[in-house]
């Protein structure tokens, strides 16, 4: 029974693999901007096979694949490309960084979003913000923007997502996560712009002094393995690859990074 059993899950792992294979052979021709992707069904063999009438059935178990009607009432296989390469992990051989390369830069910042959204973090991205300085018109205030903001308990990463698809040298990976180390700098200066911050993450004031002190840890995730794992002021640079297991292992290890910590808020 046991061994019936195995040959089972064994057949279902690769029908499985050819699904998201197929798929992934469609989408890695589309355009790296559109996120959402409408596939005829015939172009799918695997689910061509199963039949329109029973699909829908099928996919209900998979976030990222869906069946929409377009315009003239047909049946198209829809993929959102985020949650796909999410999902696509346990089932093809290639890693998160290779299917990473089907997405462009906004696409990767999403990417990054999703992960910290499984991991329980709140998130947003491209948040903006100036330095706040009351010496300084508000033309002449120098501007920040972060890529990925993600907030767990009293943690609140600070990303700076570099999609470079290449392994860059200490210089370039130390100076990038010096200047991702600025901006949280100048984000704890500015008060108002926190406080906004907080209110976009989590709501209403009263659900987050309770939090307090809040640690800003800055962070760069990179799309390529860098031998570089942490720079030279204790930032951390991730690898998407390793991004995951980076959040779920972040309490035990927090010691050996840079933390900036917020005691007060307006």
């Amino acid at each position: 029974m046991k061994l019936i059993l195995i040959n089972y899950m064994v057949r279902i792992d690769s029908s499985l693999k050819q699904l998201f294979t197929e798929i992934y052979y469609n989408i890695k021709e589309i355009d790296s901007k559109v996120l959402e992707v409408w596939l005829e069904i015939t172009n799918i063999p695997f689910l061509e096979e199963i039949g329109e009438s029973n699909l829908e059935n099928f996919l209900e178990g998979f976030q990222s694949i869906s069946l929409k009607r377009g315009n003239f009432q047909q049946v198209y296989v829809v993929i959102d490309k985020i949650t796909f390469i999410v999902e696509s992990i346990q089932f093809l051989d290639q890693d998160i960084r290779f299917l990473s390369g089907i997405l462009d830069y906004s696409g990767f910042e999403r990417l990054i979003k999703e992960i910290l959204s499984r991991n329980n973090y709140l998130s947003l991205t491209n948040f903006r913000f100036s330095d706040g300085s009351k010496l300084k018109s508000n033309t002449t205030q120098k501007r920040f923007e972060i890529d990925v903001i993600g907030i767990y308990l009293n943690y609140i990463l600070i990303i700076d997502a570099k999609q470079w698809k290449r392994k860059d040298s200490y210089g370039s990976m130390n100076k990038a996560a010096n200047l991702q180390f600025s901006r949280c700098i100048a984000l704890k200066q500015n008060s108002v712009a926190f406080s906004n911050l907080l209110l976009k993450l989590i709501g209403k004031i009263s659900n987050f002094k309770k939090k307090l002190p809040f640690l800003l840890i800055p962070i760069i995730v990179t799309l390529e393995d860098n031998s570089i794992k942490i720079n030279e002021n204790l930032i951390p640079i991730v690898s998407i690859y390793e991004f995951n297991a980076f959040l779920q292992e972040l309490p035990k290890n927090l010691q050996y990074f840079k933390k900036i910590q917020i005691k007060n808020l307006l």
